[in-house]
């Protein structure tokens, strides 16, 4: 397996993301909050995680749901995936919506979204008057079939 280093830092008493087992393909991110965040129904958050990366060119960062907390709570990511660039420094933060029942409380240290790396490319277009034929053909939104 390719391996990729990344620079970080963080405060104090903020958590570095970890692979839960060999095989995992995301970092659980941890909350670093100061006080307890409670999301009501259906409210959202900006949650910050205490971690600021320097992410190599070529590549992104992408925020994803735990599904743990999907499952359980109703608790997402909600512009997920969430992009971090490689050219951004500032603070890892998730974007947390709870879509459960019951109120959902964040305390500092817990686990709250996924981080996943992934290579990127460049895209030149190539303006044409007619696209080729596909066998799918312009044919979208549920076309292909249950």
């Amino acid at each position: 397996m390719e391996e990729l280093t990344v620079l970080v830092a963080r405060r104090k008493d903020a958590r570095l993301p970890v692979y839960a087992t060999p095989a995992s393909s995301g970092m659980d991110l941890h909350a670093d909050v100061d006080s307890p965040v409670v999301l009501g129904q259906l409210e959202r958050a900006l949650i910050p995680t205490g971690i600021f990366l320097s992410i190599p060119e070529g590549y992104e960062a992408q925020i994803r749901p735990r599904s743990g907390l999907a499952n359980q709570h109703g608790v997402t990511v909600l512009n997920a995936p969430g992009t971090i660039d490689a050219d951004y420094r500032g603070e890892v933060k998730v974007l947390l919506i709870n879509l459960g029942a019951q109120p959902f409380t964040v305390k500092s240290h817990d686990r709250i979204a996924q981080i996943v790396f992934q290579a990127t490319v460049r895209v030149a277009w190539q303006e044409v008057d007619a696209l080729p034929e596909s066998a799918r053909g312009q044919g979208g939104f549920g076309s292909t079939g249950r």
